[in-house]
């Protein structure tokens, strides 16, 4: 297992993060345990979670996963100091979590805690800020012409960004939090915390996970440019495309138990006639190197200048298996010549 320093952190971590955003609904805790312990043999230090999950979120799956791994933690104390453990504080527009409302001081101070109960530990290593308040609930807003930029006045945005590191500031000072960090943000997002960080003499955010795939590029080169040259570490969430970069729905297909069969993941990746032959023609170049089409997406993933980290999830340990070993070398140059190709042939559709 490689490793990387997390963005200006002290922090290394494992090129390969373990996410758990299944656990709790089509995972169990015997499930989780098992996959812990595998990704921990396998060297991976890396554990990302958040207070919303299980996915689809709701108010029953709720706190569930982190609780899972709150259990775990339980029954090996002697291993927290190996594990980089994030957590998430979820945005607006949940109305089973804090009645929906925005992000403030007082939210971050009492999720940080209620974070901290459920997961058994008594410090955060990494701790994010879910989506921003002006993109509520950020799902399916990832897409050009679904995000009204007049909807908050930017006075408004500042007055709550502010108001966050505020709280983020208390629990620095109380040591429940190490470090922070942005998900679901954009360059504007990005560059106005780290304003507001010197403004506040708090440190400024070690990492940004965002949705990035071999169908959903779009952060490429502008907002990696941003985080390399601010020492900021990126880390891309569903690097298969909720599946959909195994092959596993190519022709409309819906396996039994898979996760689009729990909810419309393919509104947010746009399951349409570009993402199937993309998928198709990854699939091909797979096949001709003697790799899965996940192993492809994961491993070109990982190549990608300026990734840190590639946050995976699975719900069997075959597809754990499977996931993790893609990491074991890089791509040839044959191979990331014919994925070039195909980028190009498929555009991202904005």
């Amino acid at each position: 297992m490689k490793y990387s320093q997390l963005g200006h952190s002290p922090l290394k971590v494992s090129r390969v993060c373990l996410g758990s955003m299944t656990w709790g609904l089509q995972n169990n805790q015997h499930d989780a345990d098992e996959q812990i312990n595998y990704a921990l043999s396998q060297g991976i230090n890396f554990i990302d979670t958040a207070e919303m999950y299980a996915v689809p979120p709701s108010p029953d799956t709720y706190g569930k996963t982190e609780q899972i791994i709150g259990n775990w933690l339980k029954r090996h104390e002697e291993k927290r100091q190996e594990i980089v453990l994030a957590t998430k504080i979820a945005g607006a527009g949940l109305s089973w979590v804090r009645d929906g409302k925005p992000i403030n001081k007082q939210a971050v101070i009492e999720a940080v805690e209620h974070s901290l109960k459920r997961l058994n530990t008594d410090y955060i290593d990494v701790y994010q800020l879910h989506w921003p308040n002006r993109t509520s609930p950020h799902f399916g807003k990832h897409w050009h012409g679904m995000l009204d930029l007049h909807a908050v006045s930017k006075k408004q945005q500042l007055d709550e960004m502010s108001d966050i590191l505020e709280g983020l500031k208390a629990c620095f000072s109380q040591g429940k939090i190490r470090h922070w960090g942005l998900s679901n943000e954009t360059p504007w997002g990005i560059n106005t915390y780290l304003n507001l960080c010197e403004q506040h003499h708090i440190e400024k955010p070690v990492s940004i996970q965002n949705e990035f795939n071999l169908l959903h590029e779009k952060d490429w080169p502008y907002l990696l440019e941003n985080c390399v040259n601010e020492d900021i570490a990126y880390l891309p969430w569903s690097p298969l495309a909720g599946g959909l970069l195994t092959g596993k729905y190519l022709g409309g297909a819906r396996p039994e138990g898979s996760r689009w069969t729990l909810m419309q993941r393919h509104g947010l990746f746009r399951d349409t006639q570009y993402s199937q032959q993309a998928t198709a023609a990854y699939q091909e170049i797979a096949h001709e190197h003697h790799l899965t089409t996940a192993q492809l997406a994961l491993a070109w993933c990982d190549q990608v200048d300026g990734v840190t980290s590639t946050i995976i999830g699975a719900t069997s340990m075959a597809q754990l298996k499977e996931n993790i070993s893609a990491f074991d070398k890089p791509l040839p140059p044959e191979a990331l010549a014919e994925i070039d190709t195909i980028l190009k042939t498929y555009p991202v559709p904005f």
